[in-house]
């Protein structure tokens, strides 16, 4: 087994939630930070949702707090999926006696770690990218010490926050946009292969009636989700931030394009749109990796798998 360090940086958020167990129980993962950002709801929110989460990982991971808006705009949250707290609602049953927060901010955090891990940390983010987008800005060196980045954002075709923009890219596209720039590998999970990653509520179920502690919170706070996506019209609820997680350990499920990608920043109706070449016959420099696809039942089948071993 080739076990590596990550950080997965992070806006806890119900998938966050279900990512972060899942990526608990990927023996693969040597989990060396969780780094906290605003997104889904304001980032003492998602900060408290981590401590909250890392409490069922059952594993002493350090939590760093990072921005609390985004580099140059105004934040943008997504209450009506998440809830107000983030957690869908769901009260957390158990006493959290390990509430300790790091004194580091989450990019002088990322910063030091890549030092250590000498070019083989590997950064999950599956929120906003504005606390990469600021260790970019005062780390010039950061690029060379980072193995590869594989986020939860963006889209070849459509949006979700908009017609042409996902939310995470939308909340940030400066960070983002900094991100595909900056000379790391990036890969994008986005929604072209997210909406692809759902489980229906039967599914659901069958994780909930494993029986743990963690499955049933798993279950619980997918319930909110769950409503919205069937009011959408699709068949279950989209895993987007577990496909980024299980994509770092098995991209053999997953069907991969080596494409260029930036990011819009300015346009009007297209603020936040990720403009990839995947599907032109004009070429960017390539730059970055898109998932496309995902074999749904062998990803289904390694999520039931993780979530049986709680």
């Amino acid at each position: 087994m080739n076990r590596f360090p990550v950080i997965i940086d992070c806006d806890p958020g119900v998938d966050d939630t279900a990512a972060l167990l899942l990526a608990s129980r990927l023996e693969e993962l040597d989990i060396r930070a969780i780094t906290t950002v605003a997104g889904n709801v304001g980032v003492d929110k998602t900060t408290a949702n981590a401590v909250k989460v890392r409490h069922a990982m059952g594993k002493d991971i350090p939590i760093y707090m990072g921005a609390d808006r985004p580099m140059f705009r105004e934040p943008v949250t997504a209450e009506k999926i998440h809830g107000v707290d983030g957690f869908g609602g769901v009260s957390y049953p158990a006493e959290v006696t390990n509430t300790k927060i790091e004194e580091e901010k989450a990019w002088d955090a990322i910063y030091r770690i890549a030092k250590e891990c000498n070019g083989e940390l590997v950064i999950i983010a599956v929120g906003p990218m504005t606390n990469l987008g600021i260790a970019l800005s005062k780390y010039s060196e950061l690029p060379k010490l980072i193995k590869r980045i594989i986020i939860m954002g963006g889209a070849a075709i459509g949006g979700n926050v908009t017609p042409s923009a996902e939310f995470n890219i939308y909340v940030d596209p400066e960070s983002a946009d900094m991100l595909f720039c900056c000379g790391v590998p990036v890969y994008m999970c986005g929604l072209d292969v997210t909406l692809k990653a759902y489980l229906t509520a039967e599914e659901i179920e069958e994780i909930g009636s494993l029986g743990s502690f963690q499955a049933k919170i798993f279950r619980d706070v997918m319930q909110g989700g769950l409503k919205h996506y069937h009011e959408l019209g699709y068949k279950g609820v989209a895993l987007h931030d577990p496909a980024a997680v299980l994509y770092a350990v098995d991209d053999s499920i997953f069907e991969t394009h080596h494409v260029g990608i930036r990011v819009e920043t300015k346009g009007q109706l297209t603020l936040g749109k990720t403009v990839t070449d995947l599907y032109s016959d004009k070429q960017f420099e390539h730059n970055a990796y898109i998932v496309t696809n995902v074999n749904r039942d062998a990803f289904r089948d390694k999520i039931n798998t993780l979530m049986a071993k709680f």
